[in-house]
């Protein structure tokens, strides 16, 4: 029978889940729309402007799990004041970095140009790709914050409402702009960049309509609180550096491919795919615990801190069972569906096999994440991360040059093991002293 705490674990997870469905769509579309244009340079294009703003973007991610975790504590100890100075602190701190990155434009645009080392063509078009979206910098880093907030008071229904208005919104204008108008490279970017403010503005709309529930003042001398703003920066100081270390393993897996030839560059580029579609659905339930836990840890409640580590990690398991049992029976089929290139099929299939093993695997410091970030438990977040990233590098070298690419998935499968083995360590350590900041 279906429990309470199952209840409203779907109840957070289930939105977040279809949430996440909805961005591997958009990506698709983005794709699709310029692949029907007569110069494979829109192509690359888009993909190498899409990969500086994910780079970005991702690194950012601060705003969306420390205003999380922030949040889910202040309405756990009920007060309201709190949960409202969380939700202007983030935007604060979003439009502030925003300005740096508007400000930083051209350099970032010839360093990030300059790293990927496209074709002259390619890198034209994807300046000119840069140069439209990153206008909605502002715009993107608060969708951050306002996710992160509705995730922290529990309303995982805005934030599905929010990210489907921006991606449905988005392949609108982009099926408009470049379809319909002939606009290539610089409607896609455009489509984006409306279609962030546009989801800003119904942000707002939601958020509004969430103060009213939630009721309480706007206490404006408490958002400059000292102590709390250090906290924060804390809180997002440790999250962006193991954001860092997450980007620095993708980057060293993706460009150590590249270098064993374009069948393996192209197998390991649809086998990584099938595991991100795992990761965003895995994602809701690690998400779900971030609310839980903190809203716990808030009301300092030690039963309800582990009644939701408990539930919410369940549910992680069986879905993580469930995706490998369906990359066992259909990963062949999903690879055929992803490429009709014979070759490539044969060689990705050697490795698919690591890609079965992968949700099992990496469910725990996915669901441990969720509790960690929660619980703003965030320095040893940090730590396990700069430690499983080094011997993710170390692993690389020493088995790449012996084993090939299998040695590069094992690195990988080594690196997501190694993390859940740490954070669950770190875990023993601080949960009885649950509450503690």
């Amino acid at each position: 029978m279906i429990g309470s705490w199952d209840k409203k674990t779907w109840r957070l997870a289930g939105p977040v889940i279809l949430s996440n469905m909805s961005v591997p769509l958009l990506g698709a579309v983005d794709i699709a729309v310029v692949g029907h244009l007569p110069e494979p340079q829109f192509l690359g294009a888009v993909a190498v402007g899409a990969l500086i703003f994910s780079l970005i973007y991702h690194i950012m991610n601060f705003l969306r799990m420390g205003t999380t975790g922030l949040t889910a504590q202040a309405l756990g100890a009920q007060d309201t004041a709190e949960v409202r100075a969380w939700l202007a602190r983030a935007a604060i701190l979003s439009g502030a970095i925003s300005i740096g990155i508007l400000a930083l434009q051209t350099p970032i645009l010839w360093v990030s140009l300059h790293l990927v080392g496209a074709s002259p063509e390619v890198s034209a078009l994807a300046a000119d790709y840069f140069l439209i979206r990153v206008w909605g910098a502002p715009a993107a880093l608060a969708i951050y914050a306002l996710t992160g907030w509705f995730f922290g008071i529990q309303n995982t229904r805005a934030a599905l409402i929010l990210q489907l208005w921006l991606n449905g919104l988005n392949i609108v204008l982009d099926l408009w702009f470049v379809l319909g108008l002939g606009w290539a490279v610089e409607g896609v970017a455009a489509a984006t960049l409306i279609a962030e403010y546009a989801a800003v503005v119904l942000g707002l709309i939601l958020v509004r309509r969430e103060l009213r529930r939630i009721g309480g003042q706007w206490q404006i001398g408490d958002v400059y609180h000292i102590a709390r703003l250090k906290r924060m920066a804390r809180v997002n100081g440790d999250i962006f550096l193991r954001s860092i270390g997450v980007q620095l393993v993708l980057v060293v897996f993706k460009s150590t491919g590249a270098r064993m030839g374009d069948l393996e560059l192209a197998a390991n580029s649809i086998l990584l795919q099938m595991s991100f579609f795992m990761v965003f659905g895995l994602d809701g339930f690690a998400n779900a615990a971030e609310a839980m836990v903190g809203k716990a840890v808030g009301a300092k409640d030690r039963e309800q801190f582990r009644q939701a580590v408990k539930v919410t990690t369940r549910w992680a398991a069986i879905f993580a069972i469930l995706f490998s049992f369906c990359f066992f029976v259909g990963g062949k089929h999903i690879i055929a569906m992803m490429t009709s290139i014979a070759e490539v099929q044969t060689v990705a299939h050697q490795y698919l096999d690591w890609v079965i093993a992968m949700p099992i695997i990496s469910v725990w410091c996915f669901q441990l994440d969720g509790v960690f970030i929660g619980a703003t438990w965030t320095r040893a977040m940090r730590n396990t991360m700069a430690v499983s990233t080094a011997l993710y590098i170390g692993c690389v070298l020493l088995t790449v040059p012996v084993f090939g690419n299998h040695g590069l998935w094992f690195s990988f499968i080594l690196f997501f093991a190694f993390r859940g083995i740490t954070l669950a360590f770190h875990y023993r350590a601080l949960e009885p002293r649950m509450g503690a900041s």
